[in-house]
């Protein structure tokens, strides 16, 4: 059977991750978050810290949000943390601290979506629940030989009839981790069917064109953005300002200013607040920092001012302060460079 040689497979193949030693709700619900967007190396000392830092979910709805955008600062996608940190008051209200164990009331919970659920009731609770992310689409279409767009919702309940019939009534959880893992080490968009364990009833491999799988649409474009990044130092102390809008990719993150091409008006603006033309000293090397759809070129320029005015929005603060907050990527290379 098919299932049997992936699950096999899993046992000998199967990568260490501290989230599969001793695996609690709170753990799987963290690590599946983290992993959303991110690959798993880069996941694991963000991970390790967290849980240094937020044992349990009494502890993470107890900290400040600023405190949870530190320690998850530089893994991207800020509404992640955000979403975990407002998930974990709602569960200490509402469920005295304990992750729901059945399928309907984890969905009430904010931030938790379909694969979010099946993975804490299948990898935590070990019931039989689909947990369908990217690595297991790619693999079913394969699999399948699925010719229709991935991202439909009749192809989706498609896929989900297809890995429903493969879970066994004993151990399913097994399986599900097991199609997950394949699609991650073994079925990747570049596959090593050589080594695949269902090889020989894959229909992509018959048809001879498994690259081909899974179908989407074509990707959004990229979005080439030029931005100029103004450090601006009194005294030791520089200019920053906090994210405040909670619609916004960088909410509650901090940078420097910066302005598009189009906004040089208000690059002057800003530097026509001093009662004395800041220094221009030097201009630093051009960075890039991607989000969403965009691409950011930053070029930072350093200037020494000889007078801090309050500026709207903004606000100074001590070189030796800095760390404390959380920037958001491609600022924070820059303060590096600053340190």
């Amino acid at each position: 059977m098919r299932e049997d040689k992936l699950t096999l497979w899993f046992s000998k193949n199967a990568r260490n991750f501290p989230w599969r030693e001793e695996k609690t709700p709170y753990k799987v619900w963290v690590s599946e978050v983290m992993l959303q967007q991110t690959v798993a190396k880069v996941v694991i000392p963000y991970f390790e810290r967290w849980m240094e830092m937020f044992p349990d979910i009494n502890v993470l709805a107890s900290a400040p949000l600023e405190k949870v955008i530190k320690v998850w600062e530089g893994l991207g996608f800020y509404s992640r943390a955000r979403r975990l940190h407002s998930a974990a008051k709602q569960i200490v209200n509402l469920y005295e601290g304990r992750i729901p164990t059945e399928k309907h009331e984890l969905e009430k919970i904010q931030g938790l979506g379909p694969y979010t659920v099946g993975a804490i009731l299948s990898f935590a609770y070990q019931k039989r629940a689909l947990a369908i992310d990217g690595n297991v689409i790619r693999v079913i279409s394969r699999l399948y030989g699925i010719s229709d767009d991935v991202t439909k919702a009749k192809t989706k309940r498609q896929i989900a009839e297809h890995v429903e019939s493969m879970l066994p009534v004993k151990k399913p959880y097994i399986v599900m981790e097991a199609l997950i893992e394949l699609g991650a080490l073994i079925c990747r968009p570049k596959p090593d069917c050589k080594n695949c364990p269902l090889k020989l009833c894959c229909k992509a491999l018959a048809e001879g064109d498994v690259e081909k799988y899974p179908i989407k649409p074509k990707r959004e474009k990229i979005i080439d953005l030029k931005r100029d990044v103004l450090i601006l130092e009194c005294n030791g102390c520089f200019l920053v300002r906090k994210e405040e809008d909670q619609r916004k990719v960088m909410a509650g993150l901090y940078e420097f200013p910066y302005f598009d091409e189009f906004e040089m008006s208000l690059k002057k603006q800003v530097l026509s607040k001093f009662q004395t033309p800041p220094k221009k000293l030097k201009e630093g090397a051009k960075l890039f920092h991607s989000f969403t759809k965009y691409k950011a070129q930053l070029k930072p320029s350093h200037y020494i001012c000889f007078d801090k005015p309050q500026i709207l929005n903004y606000q100074w603060i001590e070189k030796k302060h800095l760390e404390k907050f959380s920037f958001s990527s491609g600022h924070k290379k820059i303060l590096k460079t600053l340190l």
